[in-house]
């Protein structure tokens, strides 16, 4: 069992019944989202899925004469996870949020990185094809796990942190990608200079939560390139291989808070 993303899905309650509509098996996931129903008689079935937070499912199966039965991959959706979120101005929950980075190095592996420090807002109106949205990221707040690097990234040679303290996206207005993704079109600022960046974009639902307010989660990807950003910064060791990639890929998972609707 699933979400949409691809997370298990533990707790979640299934149900088989027979061709007559009476229960013949029930199980719970588990931790990985898997479960086992007890042997069952062949023949047409319904499955009942019931998640907390998530849509219930109702799908068809053929319990086979013999041999083990695999159900397969099913995949959940989050309540309130239509196609797009509920109107009103979202505070981005910093804590329950993340924007990362990821560059090759040496031409063998990857570097990850993260922004610790950021902040944004996002405004859906009734029409969410206008939806705006404005972040400021603390360009000191780069995390990549060595602290040496890290320095190296905040000189000049990189983000120059001293001379540009932050990085600024801002966009007004979604469409519709290819293979039905939104696509959020902005302009991203990085050190002097800004550039259009496309980010394809994931509404994976809205719900309360336990304080008694309203969150909606939002996943974005996107990839730079260091030399739009004139962040040409490099070296080449052995022959001709660059110490950093010029592409950057970036992953970003949001959850927001509704302020007024």
């Amino acid at each position: 069992m699933l979400t949409r993303e691809g997370w298990p899905v533990p707790g979640a309650s299934v149900t088989l019944l027979g061709a007559d509509g009476t229960q013949v098996a029930r199980a719970v996931t588990g931790g990985d989202g898997t479960f086992a129903l007890p042997a069952v008689r062949p023949g047409d079935a319904t499955m009942l899925v019931a998640a907390p937070a998530h849509e219930p499912r109702a799908s068809s199966v053929l319990v086979p004469q013999h041999g083990t039965w695999h159900a397969g991959e099913v995949r959940l959706r989050r309540q309130g996870g239509g196609e797009v979120p509920p109107p009103g101005v979202w505070q981005i929950d910093t804590a329950h949020s993340s924007i990362t980075a990821t560059a090759h190095h040496l031409g063998l592996s990857a570097v990850h990185g993260r922004f610790t420090r950021f902040s944004g807002v996002i405004t859906v109106p009734a029409d969410a094809t206008g939806s705006s949205v404005q972040v400021e990221i603390d360009a000191s707040s780069i995390d990549t796990g060595n602290a040496q690097r890290d320095e190296h990234l905040r000189a000049a040679d990189f983000l120059d942190v001293a001379h540009h303290p932050a990085l600024r996206f801002s966009a007004s207005g979604v469409r519709l990608g290819a293979g039905g993704r939104w696509v959020l079109p902005g302009e991203l600022t990085l050190l002097r200079t800004t550039r259009p960046v496309d980010l394809e974009l994931t509404y994976t639902g809205s719900g309360p939560d336990p304080w008694g307010g309203t969150r909606a989660a939002f996943s974005a990807t996107t990839e730079l390139h260091r030399d739009d950003f004139r962040m040409n910064w490099n070296q080449a060791v052995g022959i001709g291989v660059a110490v950093f990639g010029t592409t950057l890929k970036v992953a970003i998972d949001v959850q927001a808070v509704l302020q007024q609707g």
